[in-house]
């Protein structure tokens, strides 16, 4: 039977189980990130895990492995629901049940149709006293790719941008190195390592030829994807070369490129995937992400530049936006800002940050924050305090 009510204890170790959980953002795609804490009678943790990534062990199995004592009368908190189904790995529900935990605390019952309420009914119908809905806000929002990945069937969108106090994301002639300082290009490659895809369009690539990797040691390369709907680019830029990461590089262009430049860029082990278009000839957004999704990538980091970050705009697939704003001032009527397209006609059709932080970089500043509201479960879970 459910029980009704968290208590202090319950709240302090869902939030260690979170803060394990986080450990392995940006590499558990297609899964959720997911932390365990094992507490027996006496409120000592006998056991800890995370699930690290695919394949290999989910958090609640990592905790009881770690806790290689009598579980009986134990308490196991998890963010997530325990899985119930074979996948890569045996289903976590037989394993709490046959350590003997006698009570389970989970944060977020799972968006998976194969999971969602069946795991706790299981451990219930074992006779486990089972709480759902501790810190749920809270894992709801850890796993948003993975929520959204779920039930809308599309990646999670983030928009990040560098740009002056003016608002200009380059001058006049193109020129946008650097507008922020070292600090900020650290933190975007501390993004990198979180998100599991990377998009950039074809203009970026010619501005900057950037690599689209993480340069952080023991850092994650996301996967690389390029707008360019023609094959316009040439193959001689850096992020059609593997060299330097073993990151795929996956170019989306309009149906019935140029023969030759395709064959080239396949040569090379470039991916070309075509995406619709619209009745401008440009790719179409929502394709994209579709794209992005059939390949199990749960989140996607667009830097640009202004006319793709505005066609994702002007599209409303925008989840979170990541501004860098330099203290420079620019200036020129003919220099692009970060957001191009349609953009909106009234003051009421602005998009919001819901919680916007701010943080200090150095000389810079980063401000980001949600831009959706995030999807409910509604009718699905029990309701508890935070």
């Amino acid at each position: 039977m459910t029980s009704p009510k968290a208590n202090a204890g319950d709240l302090r170790w869902m939030d260690e189980a979170i803060s394990l959980a986080s450990r392995a953002t940006g590499r558990t795609h297609p899964n959720p990130l997911v932390g365990c804490v094992i507490v027996d009678g006496d409120g000592r943790v006998v056991g800890r895990g995370f699930h690290a990534r695919a394949g290999e062990d989910h958090a609640e199995i990592a905790a009881i492995k770690d806790a290689d004592t009598d579980l009986t009368d134990c308490t196991l908190y998890v963010n997530h629901e325990p899985c119930c189904h074979h996948g890569r790995t045996p289903p976590c529900t037989d394993a709490i049940i046959d350590a003997g935990i006698s009570r389970v605390v989970i944060g977020t019952i799972d968006p998976n149709p194969r999971v969602s309420g069946r795991g706790m009914k299981i451990l219930e119908q074992a006779g486990i006293d089972v709480l759902c809905g501790v810190r749920h806000g809270a894992s709801r929002w850890l796993n948003a790719p993975f929520f959204k990945y779920m039930t809308v069937g599309l990646p999670w969108v983030a928009a990040k941008w560098a740009m002056s106090l003016d608002g200009k994301i380059a001058t006049h002639v193109g020129d946008s190195r650097w507008i922020t300082g070292e600090s900020a290009r650290r933190r975007v490659h501390e993004l990198r390592d979180t998100y599991d895809a990377i998009l950039v369009g074809k203009q970026t690539l010619l501005a900057d030829d950037p690599r689209l990797t993480c340069r952080l040691e023991d850092g994650r390369d996301p996967v690389r994807f390029v707008v360019d709907a023609r094959l316009e680019a040439p193959v001689e830029h850096r992020v059609f070369h593997h060299h330097d990461s073993d990151a795929p590089t996956i170019v989306f262009c309009a149906p019935e490129p140029r023969h030759l430049r395709r064959r080239a860029l396949e040569e090379r082990g470039v991916e070309i995937v075509e995406i619709e278009t619209d009745q401008r000839g440009w790719l179409q957004p929502r394709a994209m992400l579709e794209a992005i999704h059939r390949r199990e990538l749960l989140s996607v980091l667009v830097e640009g530049g202004g006319q793709l970050l505005g066609s994702f705009f002007d599209a409303g697939l925008i989840d979170y936006a990541y501004a860098f704003v330099a203290p420079r001032l620019i200036g020129g009527d003919q220099a692009p800002t970060p957001l191009a397209g349609r953009g909106i006609e009234s003051m009421e059709q602005c998009l919001d940050l819901r919680q916007p932080a701010v943080e200090q970089l150095s000389g810079d500043l980063l401000v980001h924050g949600h831009t959706t509201d995030f999807p409910t479960l509604s009718g699905r879970e029990e309701a508890t305090q935070e």
